[in-house]
């Protein structure tokens, strides 16, 4: 699936594009999915909290800026499953990890048309930390990325710097993690624009973020995580739940038990 060079590329850099991943009847199947389960299941709300807001919206912006989003589509969807179990995705993510793979979650982040919230910069650990970088997100692309709709950008090679102390306490109480906007600038990084069908994965420790959708039609991702089973959660999303071995198999390790079924 993937060449020396992309691996080499990943582990440099923190993150790798895959053009083409899903074919164009795939790709069509999975958004109409998407439609359906943002219309049966999915949430709009004004998305992440926190004093970043206004230093990267106006306040006018600020108030009408929104973010759609659900967990685990693959719970509800068979198409998703297949896409979250997708055995050409499954063999890159066994190169890059150069283990076994499990599927930790999934999760649909749709911004809506002209005022569809940015993201700060973050990394991914504060919300489902694990014991080391061994874990790799999958942005499944529906649409076509660009700058005016929030394209994902990422900081270079900032994964090696391992997880970060984030923001998630203000004044006013506690808000989504983030690191200082004064010390780490959407400016500064990669952007990574993509295809319908293409995915765009990254470490865990990956320093990333996007502008907001300016355009009048909304972007559409949805967020695959995947960790080499051996490392282990010790907090945030999904925490305690056995994922699908997508890759390989679970190895037993010392004081492991069976999994649980209830």
């Amino acid at each position: 699936m993937l060449t020396q060079q992309q691996i080499n590329f990943y582990h440099e850099h923190g993150y790798l594009r895959i053009p083409e991943v899903f074919t164009p009847e795939e790709t069509q199947e999975l958004s109409n999915e998407m439609d359906r389960l943002v219309e049966d299941w999915a949430f709009t709300s004004p998305g992440w909290t926190g004093p970043w807001r206004l230093a990267y919206m106006d306040p006018d912006t600020e108030k009408k800026a929104k973010l759609t989003a659900m967990h685990d589509l693959h719970f509800y969807s068979v198409a998703w499953m297949r896409a979250a179990t997708n055995p050409r995705l499954a063999e890159a993510l066994s190169q890059l990890l150069d283990s076994s793979v499990e599927l930790h979650h999934t999760t649909l982040h749709i911004k809506p048309p002209q005022a569809g919230q940015p993201f700060p910069m973050h990394q991914d650990n504060p919300f489902y930390g694990h014991q080391d970088g061994r874990f790799i997100d999958v942005l499944v692309h529906l649409d076509d990325t660009c700058h005016e709709n929030g394209e994902i950008r990422f900081l270079d090679g900032s994964h090696k710097m391992g997880h970060l102390e984030h923001i998630t306490e203000t004044e006013d109480g506690p808000c989504s993690p983030h690191l200082p906007t004064d010390k780490f600038h959407l400016e500064d990084t990669v952007a990574v624009p993509a295809k319908a069908g293409d995915v765009v994965l990254f470490c865990i420790d990956t320093v990333h973020g996007s502008y907001i959708n300016q355009t009048k039609k909304p972007r559409r991702l949805v967020r695959m995580g995947y960790r080499d089973p051996q490392n282990r959660q010790e907090y945030g999303q999904s925490m305690g739940r056995p994922g699908v071995i997508v890759s390989g198999y679970r190895e037993r390790q010392e004081g492991d038990e069976l999994l649980p079924i209830a």
